[in-house]
Parts: structure tokens; C-alpha cells; sequence
């Protein structure tokens, strides 16, 4: 077997073993979820109106590790030993994923359970952030983006941790609908999965698949399943903390890796929009959603319906319909992404794809006001 051929073996294995193993957990969380009453209780924040358990984020990082653990193993004792040479090449950056993830998953359950206080996740995110640092993986130059390019430790430090702070959060807030925040993560694993592999970056590719295969099951589940016949389940802190942790740690790694002239069609793609296209979405209605609050005098940290997928359902879609919207526009942008930063300056890509985002958000808000203008005025003609 040629060595392209083993690698292409070993991502489809990781996906496929993943996908099984998530497959079979899942239902067994359902069980203890409803043997136990572990459920996420409806309110007027909150589109489902079911009890519905909230622990599905209880599967990822165990299948993930099992998933690598097990190819490793059957590597180790194969002829080649390429995983185990690959995965040994970057051992440090691996172990301090796994002591993140480890933290996050433990807060995450905790928080499903029993809930932790916001000051104490960040606590803890902050912590993942700096084992980042230490562990090799930051963002030190920005290539010209916004003019910088080479980052004095004084900063790249402090928006290192910021990033991961940012991007963890961006993941967790925009789990408002069915399908969204696993099918956002599906699009992004997939993304880094494939631009890994073809750029020889297997252990990483390996991360992503194997979170890819664990997110697949779970997405069926949360989507397709029944609350009524105890088939429906969301992922929870437990979850979106997990994944978006393995974004971070995804992203970090591609932002920093060098692309020679070999892989033409991404050797001239903007290091920073080849590693963070796929995340610009979430992160992109974070922001907004954040200055809305601050103009309406709220606090920014408490939770509302002024988020993106809340815009789309106000407008009359329904979940399923907003959550494929959003994925769409996702995929869009990391296109767009990868084809302009080819060509345009990456600072005005940048604020264009923000203004672009900022002026659909413009002519949704403007739309559900002219909408409920409507209603209102039906209402009073018929009293």
C-alpha cells in the first residue's frame, strides 16, 4: 500500500469509526438522560418546547480519543508506523489539546449538571488559552491583515488567549437552533479535514475527521429525532465547548502552517482567511450581537433572541430551513474567502465580508419590523 493510499484509509477509518462510535453512546445517553430526568427545561428564551436532555456533548471527547487511540494502536502494529511518527512530530501540541479539552469537558459537564457560573468558565477558557501559548500554538503574525504583520510577544500573548476565549464563546452562543452549532462545526471540520490532508498535515487531519465522525450522529439525533419518542438530544456546554475548542486548536495550526508552491490552489490564499473563513460566521454574529446589546443598553452577556438564526425564524422559516440558510452562507463565505484573499487586499476582504454580513442583518431587522408593523395593524382593524 502506498503511503497516500494509507492515509486515505486512515482519515475514512477515523471517520467511519467515530461515526460508530458515536452512533452507539448516543443512545445510551439518551437513556440515562431520561432514567434520570437530566433534561434541558423549555422557557421563553428557548425555541423547543419539550424536555429535551441536554448532555449529547458528553460523547465527543471520548469517541475522538478512542477514535485516534484505536488507529494508533493498529498503527503501531502494522508494518509503517506513519501515525505513530506523525502524531509523535507534533506530541506537544496534541497533549495540550487533550489537557484543554479535558478542562473544558469537565466545566462543560459540570455546567450541564448542575451549572457554573460564567466568571468560572472564563476562568477556565483563559487557562486553555494559555496552555495554548504554551504549547507552541498562537498567532503570532497576521500578514497584513490590518496592516500588522510580525507580533511582538507584548501582544500576540494577550490576543492569543482573547482568540481562544472568542472563538470558544462564538461556538457556544450560536447553538440556538437544531442543527446549527453541530452543522456549522460539520462544515468547518470538514474543511480543515481536507485542507490538512492536502497539504500533508495528517495528524491534524486525523483530529478533524475523527470530531467530524463523532458530530454526524449527534447532528441526526438533534435534528431528525423525536422529543415525544426520546430521540432528540442537544449538545449542551459539554459539547460546544469541546468543539469549539478542537475549531481553535484546528484553526491555530492551519494559520501557522507554511504552503509552498506545490499545492497551487491554496499556496496563495491568505494564511489568516485559510484558517478563519470557517468560523467567521458565528464569530461575525457574536460581535454584532454583542454591540446590539451594548446599544439597547442591555447587558451584553445575557442571553436574547437578537442572534442571526433568531433574525431568520422571526421571518417565518423554520429551524430546519434557517439552520440550512446559515450553513449555506458559511460555505459561501469560506468560497469567497479562499478565491479574494488570492488577489485582494486582506484588510479590505475583511471589512467587506463584514459589511456585506452587516447589511443582510440590516434588511432582516428591517424586514421583521415591517412585518410586525403588519401584524399590528391587522390586529387593530379587527378589534
Amino acid at each position: 500500500m502506498s503511503d497516500n493510499l494509507f492515509w486515505v484509509f486512515v482519515m475514512a477509518s477515523a471517520l467511519v469509526l467515530s461515526v460508530v462510535a458515536a452512533g452507539v453512546l448516543i443512545p445510551q445517553i439518551l437513556l440515562i438522560a431520561f432514567r434520570r430526568k437530566l433534561f434541558d427545561e423549555p422557557d421563553e428564551r428557548k425555541i423547543h418546547h419539550s424536555t429535551v436532555p441536554r448532555l449529547g456533548g458528553l460523547a465527543f471527547e471520548p469517541v475522538i480519543l478512542f477514535t485516534i487511540i484505536i488507529l494508533l494502536v493498529f498503527d503501531v502494529h502494522s508494518d509503517k508506523g506513519l501515525l505513530m511518527a506523525v502524531l509523535g512530530q507534533n506530541v506537544l501540541k496534541m497533549s495540550i489539546c487533550v489537557c484543554s479539552l479535558i478542562l473544558l469537558y469537565l466545566v462543560g459537564i459540570a455546567d450541564d449538571l448542575i451549572g457554573v457560573k460564567y466568571s468560572a468558565k472564563l476562568v477556565v477558557q483563559i487557562g486553555c488559552g494559555l496552555l495554548f501559548l504554551f504549547g507552541g500554538l498562537y498567532i503570532s503574525d497576521l500578514h497584513g491583515l490590518f496592516f500588522f504583520n510580525q507580533l511582538p510577544m507584548a501582544i500576540f500573548w494577550p490576543l492569543t488567549v482573547v482568540l481562544v476565549v472568542f472563538i470558544i464563546n462564538a461556538m457556544n452562543l450560536i447553538d440556538g437552533i437544531d442543527g446549527l452549532a453541530s452543522g456549522l462545526s460539520g462544515v468547518a471540520l470538514g474543511y480543515y479535514g481536507c485542507v490538512f490532508f492536502e497539504i500533508g498535515e495528517y495528524a491534524f487531519a486525523l483530529v478533524a475527521f475523527a470530531t467530524l465522525g463523532t458530530v454526524i450522529p449527534f447532528f441526526f439525533y438533534n435534528v431528525f429525532g423525536k422529543a415525544e419518542k426520546q430521540k432528540k438530544i442537544f449538545m449542551g456546554d459539554t459539547g460546544s465547548l469541546t468543539i469549539g475548542l478542537i475549531l481553535c486548536f484546528l484553526s491555530f495550526q492551519m494559520a501557522n502552517v507554511h504552503i509552498d508552491s506545490s499545492h497551487t490552489c491554496l499556496s496563495r490564499v491568505h494564511p489568516m482567511f485559510l484558517a478563519f473563513s470557517p468560523l467567521m460566521v458565528p464569530c461575525m454574529d457574536v460581535v454584532r450581537v454583542f454591540i446590539y446589546r451594548v446599544k439597547c443598553r442591555k447587558n451584553p452577556f445575557m442571553p436574547d433572541k437578537s442572534h442571526i438564526h433568531h433574525k431568520l425564524l422571526s421571518l417565518g422559516m423554520s429551524q430546519h430551513a434557517a439552520m440550512i440558510s446559515i450553513l449555506f452562507f458559511s460555505a459561501f463565505i469560506i468560497v469567497t474567502s479562499l478565491i479574494l484573499s488570492k488577489e485582494m487586499d486582506p484588510t479590505l476582504l475583511f471589512m467587506g465580508l463584514v459589511i456585506f454580513f452587516a447589511a443582510i442583518n440590516i434588511w432582516m431587522h428591517e424586514k421583521i419590523q415591517k412585518k410586525n408593523k403588519n401584524l399590528n395593524t391587522d390586529k387593530t382593524d379587527e378589534n
